[in-house]
């Protein structure tokens, strides 16, 4: 298996494209004895192609609850009885400070989501464009939203026009598996969507969540929709089971061996893209989510997510200036100029990485740690094995 990693990475390196079976294998052979090589291909990737920054974002649950949509994983959803807080549409002071609160803690986007099947012309889409154009105003971070389906070119079009900058709506799951996370709507009415909001000029962000029952292959296939898609930024989600959810009875959490291994393969067949790994990454690798980063992650979220609670913006920017990464709204405070979402190629070479916060031998250890039992006492793994990594040992390089 180390041969047929090493064979990917080169690939990838060289430009090339993984099909769908030598994703599927990467997932399906890749154990905690090769873990480390898939997340060390995985980093060279992230390297080269999209260097050293970090897309950071945060979200405000601008309307809470009473969704039409039977989404099978989503505790808003009206049809199952979670708990979660029900409340309309919020009012542009709230969704500002929320704005002021987004810069405070990094991030340079503000996502503006709402619990709703979708926006047609009329007054909620007033309201929403109104909001939109409160926070580019301000100045403090740029807007974005996930406002659900979109059927009229129209409503992209404004929401452009009030300055949305980038739209969020995520395939979630493959093709082939579609149907068994949500029947309200079709894979096709989320493509639709997504056309729209290209039309329309803005940045499109789609991508999924892992865990929801699909196969290693679905998995990869949902990757592979994904690059043929080319969106802007991917958001990788694993299901945090919410009581109240189908979903909370009919799957288990992953492992941290499989999230790592999950994230390690979408940076393989999704190479010039961010990936933001963001809802779930607390519950399901806990004090693994650092080597998210090893495995290719280049975007996260700071803050909360919409109906649980995430790691503190201070615990995550430590992260991220342990692995020696950068914020990208640090980089574009120092040039003065606004970057797009796009990732530009890394000017340093691909290769072995020296100088980094997190060498070879410590996540190692904590990876197999992983593997044993989970993310459980991992940090502790980790530290105990940091004894042996002195300077001579070899480095690895350093939302959804």
């Amino acid at each position: 298996m180390r041969r047929f990693i090493s064979e990917m990475t080169d690939k990838v390196l060289a430009g090339g494209e993984l099909s769908v079976d030598e994703g599927a294998r990467l997932i399906e052979g890749t154990t905690r004895d090769t873990l480390m090589d898939l997340l060390a291909g995985a980093d060279r990737i992230r390297r080269q192609y999209v260097g050293n920054e970090v897309h950071l974002c945060s979200i405000v649950n601008a309307k809470s609850g009473r969704c039409s949509e039977d989404c099978g994983f989503c505790a808003q959803s009206s049809r199952f009885e979670t708990g979660v807080d029900e409340y309309e549409l919020l009012d542009a002071e709230q969704v500002k400070k929320a704005a002021k609160e987004a810069k405070q803690n990094g991030a340079e986007a503000l996502g503006l989501v709402a619990a709703w099947r979708g926006l047609k012309q009329g007054p909620e889409l007033d309201k929403v464009c109104n909001l939109i154009e409160e926070v580019a105003a301000e100045g403090d971070v740029h807007p974005d939203a996930s406002l659900g389906l979109i059927s009229d070119p129209e409503v992209a079009r404004r929401l452009k026009q009030a300055g949305l900058h980038t739209y969020n709506h995520n395939l979630e799951t493959a093709r082939s598996h579609f149907e068994t996370v949500v029947d309200t709507h079709s894979f096709d009415d989320r493509l639709s969507t997504l056309r729209h909001v290209r039309d329309a000029g803005m940045n499109l962000c789609s991508g999924g969540i892992l865990g929801m029952g699909e196969t290693a292959r679905q998995r990869v296939e949902l990757a592979a929709e994904l690059r043929e898609l080319d969106p802007d930024l991917v958001p990788l989600n694993f299901l945090n089971p919410i009581d109240g959810t189908p979903m909370a009875t009919e799957h288990g959490k992953l492992s941290p061996l499989e999230a790592l291994v999950g994230i390690a393969v979408f940076r393989f067949m999704l190479p010039k893209h961010h990936i933001m790994v963001a809802g779930g990454r607390e519950v399901v690798l806990g004090d693994l989510a650092p080597l998210m980063y090893l495995a290719g992650a280049s975007a996260t979220m700071v803050g909360n997510y919409l109906t649980t609670g995430g790691a503190t913006p201070e615990d995550d920017l430590a992260v991220i200036a342990g692995f020696e990464l950068e914020p990208r709204v640090a980089t574009a405070a120092a040039t003065g100029k606004p970057l797009p979402l796009t990732p530009r190629p890394a000017s340093q070479p691909v290769g072995p990485a020296a100088g980094h916060a997190a060498n070879a031998a410590v996540a190692s250890a904590a990876a197999a740690k992983a593997a044993d039992d989970g993310a459980s006492n991992a940090s502790q793994a980790a530290s105990d094995s940091a004894g042996a990594a002195d300077s001579d040992a070899p480095a690895l390089a350093g939302e959804v």
